[in-house]
């Protein structure tokens, strides 16, 4: 019948796909090597600056050959390294990929990166030294020298009139005040890189670490730190080399072969000092935390010194005993006067302290098995004057018991 004729015309043997399926298979074949990490020259038209930050515009072309579009977009966070922005009739350079959007159905180029096409040739020039560089190793990760924990000199190179300075400064007086040395330079201009990496090498080994900073700019503006010259000074440094260029999307060569990269100038002053408040905080609570610990451990050897006094009643070891006491107080005074010194002369004090009174302590003896013989108030410290019948007190380390002397040897070898 007629309308089944109509029903099938169109299909044969094909299948049916549906409009989500044909939009998946297409952006599926553009995401070749071919289509990315491309750069493509052209003419702005129809520019728009979202109120996200988004850029959106047209690159066109027109030659004897026909006209040529496609629609672009540099998302927010490429946008903010396009210094200046794109103007309708621009001729410019756009580095990145080619994409295809479902929802309407176009295919788009997104930039990654916008310059002007006079600067097309820095730009090439750029990629080139790049190579180069890292051929040589400048960029290499294991030559990496690390930050030290506590600089005592800085070193700065950058422009002695910019703002820059003058933020590392207050940034350093504030978190942890030291020595900062200035090595001017200039920052850009046709022979900027030659003022650079003279800068750099003439401040290498007199300070602890040294800051390459500038301040914010365009890609024409930075360009003297991608040169080879500022490079290959970086890489040849003693001196560990921390770069603070541009603004944190700012990437130059030199924060590619700089030991550390600092997203900004005054991030860079923050990252090479510690806090001396946090500092001070953390030596405060150890100092507190170390004499608590001796006058724990001195109150222990002063309640041991009156358990042996309660146990041994003789008077003269009870005037030893208070003679120890005596002299315990005197080390607690002395403990006490040493805290206020430096924590390495104060530990060592309280070890010197402890091994007196260890000494000092009359049950160590007597807990390895020895004994204490009295005979009428007086220790016992040889036979001569002993004979048979002479009561005597012997003095273990848990009690005492009286004898009596049955005999007595005299040892004449002794």
């Amino acid at each position: 019948m007629p309308g089944e004729e109509q029903a099938t015309l169109g299909t044969g043997d094909h299948e049916v796909i549906t409009v989500q399926d044909l939009t998946r298979i297409i952006r599926e074949e553009l995401d070749t090597p071919l289509l990315r990490g491309i750069s493509v020259r052209g003419e702005v038209t129809n520019y728009r600056l979202h109120s996200s930050g988004h850029m959106y515009f047209t690159l066109s072309e027109k030659n004897s050959n026909g006209d040529a579009a496609i629609d672009c977009v540099i998302w927010r966070r490429s946008a903010l390294r396009v210094s200046p922005p794109p103007e309708n009739g621009m001729d410019v350079i756009v580095h990145g990929y080619v994409d295809f959007y479902p929802p309407y159905g176009k295919t788009q180029f997104i930039g990654e990166s916008l310059i002007h096409a006079g600067a097309g040739e820095k730009f090439i020039l750029l990629e080139r030294w790049k190579r180069e560089l890292s051929a040589e190793g400048c960029f290499a990760a294991e030559t990496k020298k690390s930050i030290p924990q506590y600089p005592l000199r800085v070193g700065v190179v950058t422009s002695k009139t910019g703002a820059v300075l003058q933020d590392i400064r207050n940034i350093l007086s504030r978190r942890f005040p030291l020595d900062l040395i200035l090595s001017p330079t200039q920052v850009q201009g046709e022979h900027a890189h030659l003022d650079i990496a003279e800068a750099i090498r003439h401040i290498d080994g007199h300070v602890d670490v040294i800051i390459v900073a500038r301040g914010g700019g365009s890609f024409e503006d930075l360009f003297a730190f991608n040169h080879p010259d500022v490079i290959r000074a970086i890489a040849a440094c003693r001196t560990p080399v921390v770069s603070a260029i541009g603004h944190e999307v700012d990437v130059t060569l030199a924060d590619l072969a700089s030991d550390l990269r600092a997203p900004t100038p005054s991030a860079a002053a923050e990252l090479i000092v510690p806090d001396r408040i946090t500092l001070l905080r953390e030596h405060a609570e150890t100092r507190i935390a170390l004499q608590n610990c001796l006058l724990d451990r001195l109150e222990k050897f002063g309640r041991d010194l009156e358990e042996i006094r309660f146990r041994i009643q003789s008077r003269r070891i009870e005037r030893q005993i208070s003679d120890m006491k005596q002299a315990s107080d005197e080390l607690r005074e002395r403990l006490c006067r040493a805290m206020n010194s430096r924590l390495i002369k104060e530990r060592s004090d309280l070890a010197r302290y402890a091994a007196e009174i260890r000494a000092a302590d009359l049950r160590e003896p007597l807990r390895r098995g020895y004994a204490l013989l009295f005979s009428q108030g007086e220790m016992i410290r040889s036979v001569v004057g002993l004979k048979p019948g002479d009561p005597v007190t012997i003095y273990l380390h848990d009690g005492e018991m009286d004898a009596t002397i049955t005999e007595v040897h005299h040892d004449r070898d002794l």
